[in-house]
């Protein structure tokens, strides 16, 4: 029970980050209707931000720094690119993010190379033990890092008018034009939003237990996607729920790894795939996603 007990912990833990890297997910597509495929660039851009900058300027500046400089590279590429194809078929605009991953991403590991990049900080490799469960301190901070930046955003997104203006928006994009509601500002700011929330997932991606910030962090946003899928890419209850769920699959396969080994190796990392696809068999809007209708 110990070692369950451990595992469920470090999965939520880690369920929470993916939580925050699907929200980035679902804030553009309420925001634009757009899956935005270039979301991993945004995470491993805040992150090399603040792995160069840590040393210099010390930890906490440095996040700062990666937050705003993943949200001003989000920001860019909505207005640059993404607003020079407002009016297209979304399908295509889904594949332009593609093109823009591609670009980001090859420039960004030609930056890093080799190497893989500390980001300097405070919790190192301490952990709190209870017991026989041990948790590592990053886990614990981003765990709390997670509710706290998941709270603040449900409560600007019910309570502000950049909210307001974006649940219109995601209810009609027409009707909230008509009303008065500047829909190029509204995507702008699902960008900066998408890109800062990157950021901080990207610092607790590469921290204890992982080495550091490398050319294959990116990835790491790949395995997000299946949590705003089977959440509901329309749902910021989706996006928490399907994080949570989908870094506790993924603990515990790998935590049971050697339990299966009949299904083969790299559980851990197909797990959520399969989580994913069985949930869509059900629900194939997701667990909390909105179901189109059509009249016929």
């Amino acid at each position: 029970m110990s070692t369950f007990a451990e595992i469920l912990l470090n999965g939520l833990s880690l369920g929470s980050v993916y939580a925050l890297i699907a929200l980035g997910f679902v804030v553009i597509f309420r925001a634009t209707e757009v899956v935005n495929f270039a979301h991993a660039s945004l995470l491993l851009a805040g992150g090399y931000v603040t792995a160069v900058l840590h040393d210099d300027i010390g930890f906490w500046p440095a996040l700062l720094a990666g937050i705003a400089g993943a949200a001003l590279v989000g920001a860019a590429v909505e207005f640059l690119v993404m607003r020079r194809c407002r009016g297209g078929d979304h399908s295509v605009l889904a594949i332009v993010t593609i093109g823009v991953d591609i670009l980001l991403t090859t420039e960004l590991t030609r930056r890093i190379g080799t190497d893989v990049l500390p980001l300097g900080d405070p919790w190192g490799d301490a952990v709190l033990r209870l017991g026989p469960v041990s948790l590592a301190h990053t886990r614990i901070a981003a765990f709390v890092a997670a509710a706290l930046l998941i709270t603040a955003f449900l409560l600007a997104f019910r309570y502000t008018s950049w909210g307001v203006a974006m649940r219109a928006a995601a209810e009609s994009a027409e009707t909230a034009a008509l009303m008065g509601v500047r829909l190029g500002r509204v995507s702008l700011g699902a960008w900066a939003v998408a890109g800062g929330l990157a950021a901080v997932a990207a610092l607790f991606l590469t921290v204890f237990p992982t080495p550091g910030l490398e050319r294959a962090t990116s990835l790491a946003a790949l395995k997000a996607f299946p949590a705003a899928i089977l959440g509901g890419l329309d749902s910021t209850t989706g996006a928490l729920v399907g994080g949570l769920l989908i870094g506790v699959t993924e603990s515990l396969a790998t935590g049971y790894q050697s339990d299966l080994t009949f299904l083969g190796r790299g559980l851990g990392d197909l797990a959520p795939y399969l989580v994913m696809v069985a949930i869509l068999l059900v629900r194939p809007a997701g667990l909390f996603g909105t179901k189109e209708l059509a009249r016929v």
